[in-house]
């Protein structure tokens, strides 16, 4: 299932995409419609419940299919604002560094890294596919992107073992971890150059983990105003998505709607020479099999 979040006349909503049209089953107002009373009201909350929740949409939605009238359920991308697939997390975006082999060769890298590479960027940063987000050229010259698969936790845990990591997941989506390379190096730290506000758009959709039985076989394509410039697949992670859950479980309590952005493959503009850093005007789409396409255009 691919389910969104969008608003529609100043509400903040959330529903499935519906199969071969541009528009979203508003299940909120089918769960009114037919009286489920304890039908989460917030994506976080249908996170949470995990595949009940998957299982009571689809059941929704069959019964909207089946009433004569079932358009009016129906709105249309063209008259919704979209919305990231988790407006705001429960905390800081949880990220990992240095992930894929090639990308740590080229940003100067000798060897991978031992241990896993933690940082987070703030909830302030989230931003919605289509979004036109900052270049910030009062502050940075230097922005770079970097397409990433991303996890979204459906349930809480702390001290995870690997082999039950795969029951925490809801589902995945699209990260841009965009970055200030030149403030990054400037305070000899992540989270400044990776928090800007729109720094971290994510989307279009969250699939859930049905619908991709194995994370480890995806591409993932960047393209920069249709050059492309990432060309990777999540076979070449360095840590797995059961071994970055555990581990990073190990010290924080990960809740449901928590997103962990998993690492970029090599093609980042500070990797080319010249480097290829982000100007205004600049279009980014990041594509990974199974999920879509997320696009943004820097202004």
């Amino acid at each position: 299932m691919k389910l969104l979040s969008f608003q529609f006349k100043g509400q903040t909503l959330f529903g499935p995409k519906v199969k071969r049209e541009e528009a979203v089953w508003d299940v909120l107002s089918i769960a009114e419609t037919y009286e489920e009373v304890n039908f989460p009201k917030t994506i976080i909350e249908g996170v949470a419940a995990g595949l009940d929740f998957v299982e009571k949409v689809r059941q929704l939605v069959e019964q909207a299919e089946a009433n004569d009238d079932a358009a009016r359920f129906k709105l249309k991308f063209t008259d919704i604002e979209w919305l990231s697939p988790i407006p705001r997390t429960p905390k800081n975006v949880i990220c990992v560094g240095k992930n894929y082999a090639d990308h740590v060769t080229e940003m100067g890298g000798d060897t991978p890294p031992e241990k896993v590479v933690v940082f987070t960027k703030a909830p302030t940063s989230i931003a919605a596919d289509e979004q036109d987000l900052p270049i910030h050229a009062d502050v940075t010259q230097n922005l770079d992107y970097e397409g990433e698969l991303a996890i979204v936790i459906g349930k809480e845990g702390k001290n995870i073992p690997t082999q039950l990591a795969y029951d925490y997941i809801f589902g995945y989506t699209i990260a841009n971890d965009v970055t200030a390379r030149d403030i990054q190096t400037d305070h000899v730290q992540y989270f400044l150059g990776k928090s800007f506000d729109g720094s971290c758009p994510m989307g279009p959709y969250l699939v859930t983990k049905d619908e991709l039985p194995d994370p480890h076989n995806l591409s993932i394509v960047t393209k920069v105003n249709d050059d492309v410039r990432q060309n990777g697949n999540t076979r070449d992670m360095i840590f797995k998505i059961d071994e970055l859950i555990a581990e990073i479980s190990r010290f924080v309590t990960l809740e449901p709607g928590d997103v962990i952005l998993t690492g970029t493959p090599s093609g980042v503009g500070k990797g080319m020479n010249p480097p290829g850093f982000l100007r205004e005007g600049d279009t980014v789409k990041i594509s990974i099999e199974g999920i879509g396409t997320l696009s943004n255009r820097f202004v």
